[in-house]
């Protein structure tokens, strides 16, 4: 394949070239430190209380395995894009075949997106506990924690797949250059040269859709969950459900307001240069990854509890081996 196609040809790229941050080409190596350690702290916190979840069977609720559910998500979308984003800035550059980018593509949008409708789970988990607490055990059962989680990822698979289907049928013949650190929807399709009017109405429309959606059932359900917990009458009871709801809520706007004032700073600050709309990407992708296993870990009592455990018991053995005389002093020979 040529670096060039005339538009008027029925040829089109089928590799790329990821450039990341283009203002910072010369000086991109910098930029691994600070991406690595943030990615390495976004894995060792979620993996941290998803061990901490899994590995306490009083844990094994479904508000806490829905938390590290989460949790798991978050890790799989920093995985997604940071290891190839680091490979880019330390390496000549990043080609990419184009079906790697809509595989990649697909991965992140779906993520969010599921990330999203876990929420939403998590919403209604609530609401039953709260509005109906002595149905709770009979309603809420794994059987129907694992449908509810199967019509999220079926949710998510419906709302991402039309958008990327449309991207692969596109002839892209501008450039093979993609401006972003990884395949985002809307630099990919500035590289293509034909009618791509139906993309971005499918993709707006998709968006906006599902965003004001979310919205509604989120409120819908806390507005009552909030009514319901202010109508308890023990207040060591109605506290915990208050403080419960209030790190749910923590999450929701953590992830909403990222992902809204990426959207609306990509549309309306047009005088932005690309690396300011890639900063802005990095940031409501790795953000919420950042963020909610510090927002459960700290608010979440039982789970605050068995983290503060899981630190003692470590302390106290490092402890022990410290005090531990060698193996040399404790036998000497007769």
């Amino acid at each position: 394949m040529s670096s060039w196609t005339n538009s008027s040809s029925n040829l089109s790229y089928t590799s790329f070239v990821l450039l990341g941050f283009p203002g910072l080409q010369e000086s991109r190596a910098l930029l691994v430190l600070p991406f690595l350690s943030i990615y390495l702290v976004i894995v060792s916190a979620n993996a941290l209380v998803i061990h901490t979840v899994v590995a306490q069977r009083s844990l094994h609720q479904p508000m806490y395995l829905l938390i590290a559910l989460l949790l798991a998500v978050n890790i799989c979308a920093a995985s997604t894009v940071v290891p190839a984003m680091l490979l880019s800035f330390s390496s000549r550059f990043s080609r990419i075949s184009l079906a790697r980018c809509l595989v990649q593509m697909f991965c992140i949008y779906f993520l969010i997106v599921f990330d999203c409708n876990i929420l939403l789970v998590m919403a209604l988990d609530r609401y039953v506990a709260i509005c109906y607490p002595l149905r709770y055990p009979e309603i809420v059962t794994g059987q129907l924690l694992a449908g509810l989680v199967g019509a999220a990822a079926a949710r998510s698979t419906c709302i991402v797949a039309p958008v990327v289907g449309l991207a692969s049928r596109v002839r892209f013949c501008r450039s093979d250059v993609i401006h972003h650190f990884a395949c985002e929807h809307m630099a990919l399709m500035k590289l293509s040269c034909g009618d791509i009017s139906l993309n971005k109405t499918v993709g707006l429309t998709v968006r906006i859709f599902n965003r004001v959606l979310d919205m509604l059932l989120l409120g819908a359900s806390y507005s009552r969950i909030i009514h319901a917990a202010f109508r308890i009458s023990s207040g060591r009871a109605r506290s915990k459900a208050l403080n419960t709801c209030g790190s749910h809520l923590l999450v929701i706007f953590t992830v909403y307001s990222s992902t809204m004032s990426s959207s609306i700073v990509y549309r309306v600050a047009h005088t932005a240069s690309q690396d300011v709309h890639n900063l802005l990407s990095a940031f409501y992708l790795l953000l919420p990854c950042l963020v909610n296993p510090i927002i459960y870990g700290a608010r979440t009592k039982e789970i605050r509890q068995e983290l503060a455990a899981v630190f003692q018991r470590a302390q106290h053995q490092v402890s022990s081996e410290k005090l531990q005389p060698p193996a040399s002093h404790r036998e000497r020979p007769a």
